[in-house]
């Protein structure tokens, strides 16, 4: 149980769940792609998202594990309306033929809500040959944000109703490597720090909304991009960790968000009309915070715009 229930100017607070987030809200008609929904927030993300009517497409790298997180949440909620597709966002190949085949589906695309991630894993290289932190949190979803882009203009101009994307960073953004984001070492093994480099793709994420909201009100388009940090929460992230994790699991149900309040932000963000018209901000607990200072270096976002249009271009 979250013990810190003070409300902020949204009304909501850490203690705020993603059902009383989203009470009264009808999402109906709008249809969100929701990464990394196998497990912990991800599924409660597209259950509540459902549950307010939304059609969620779960883009997961293991295909059976989201089956059967659609067949639990149908048992639920028979209505809901809940597809699985696959996607390995530490795949610059497995990108873009998800997004290939999700726009070939002929299906709109309101919400994208970037919430996949891996945390502190021990060195290794994706299939890319790039950092797999770096890979999977921050790579990934650039490429399948911009593949999926022109779908959501489309659809945001068609349907008369704004476009959110929604980056889940984390408080982790403020402990880095004094560079930031180390353009030269990227794959530097010898100097590489488990969590200093999660804590560099969690900043990757919010420069990666923040540019992308210049770059879209520079095209007048009804679309925003916002981060957050879900909270502290228990699950299966900290498995690299395993002394960490086994505090965790002690002490966790007295100091750590449960999944349901884990996920009430992400929600909050995709669908409460207090963030119409609000972009380029960091959320947490349902609250527009601060971030770092280096998250909120204009300079530093462009650069990193275009280090990671470099690694994901077509060879």
């Amino acid at each position: 149980m979250w013990i810190f229930g003070w409300k902020g100017p949204s009304g909501f607070s850490a203690s705020s769940t993603a059902e009383e987030v989203t009470r009264g809200i009808d999402g109906t008609g709008l249809t969100a792609i929701v990464t990394g929904a196998s497990s912990g927030i991800g599924v409660e993300t597209t259950r509540v998202l459902a549950l307010r009517g939304v059609h969620v497409v779960v883009a997961v790298r293991n295909v059976e594990a989201g089956k059967n997180v659609r067949e639990t949440l149908l048992k639920e909620n028979s209505s809901a309306k809940i597809d699985v597709m696959e996607l390995d966002l530490s795949s610059t190949e497995s990108v873009r033929k998800f997004a290939s085949g999700y726009n070939s589906t002929g299906l709109p695309l309101n919400l994208l809500i970037n919430n996949a991630g891996v945390m502190a894993t021990p060195y290794t290289l994706s299939q890319d040959g790039i950092e797999l932190q770096f890979a999977t949190n921050h790579l990934g979803h650039f490429l399948l944000t911009n593949l999926l882009l022109e779908t959501m203009k489309n659809t945001a101009y068609q349907s008369n109703r704004e476009g959110r994307i929604i980056n889940v960073s984390s408080e982790a953004h403020r402990l880095t490597y004094s560079e930031g984001i180390r353009f030269d070492k990227i794959n530097d093994q010898s100097s590489y720090n488990t969590l200093y480099a999660y804590g560099q793709s969690k900043l990757s994420n919010i420069l990666h909304a923040n540019e992308l909201t210049r770059r879209l009100k520079e095209d007048g388009m009804e679309i925003t991009a916002n981060s957050l940090h879900p909270g502290s929460i228990n699950t299966n992230l900290l498995r690299y960790h395993s002394y960490i994790n086994g505090i965790a699991n002690m002490i966790g149900r007295f100091v750590l968000k449960n999944v349901q309040q884990g996920a009430a932000t992400t929600c909050y963000v995709a669908l409460h009309p207090q963030v119409k018209g609000v972009s380029g901000e960091y959320f947490m607990d349902s609250n527009i915070t601060k971030p770092s200072s280096k998250a909120k270096d204009a300079t530093l976002a462009k650069k990193l715009w275009d280090f990671s249009l470099s690694l994901t271009s077509p060879k």
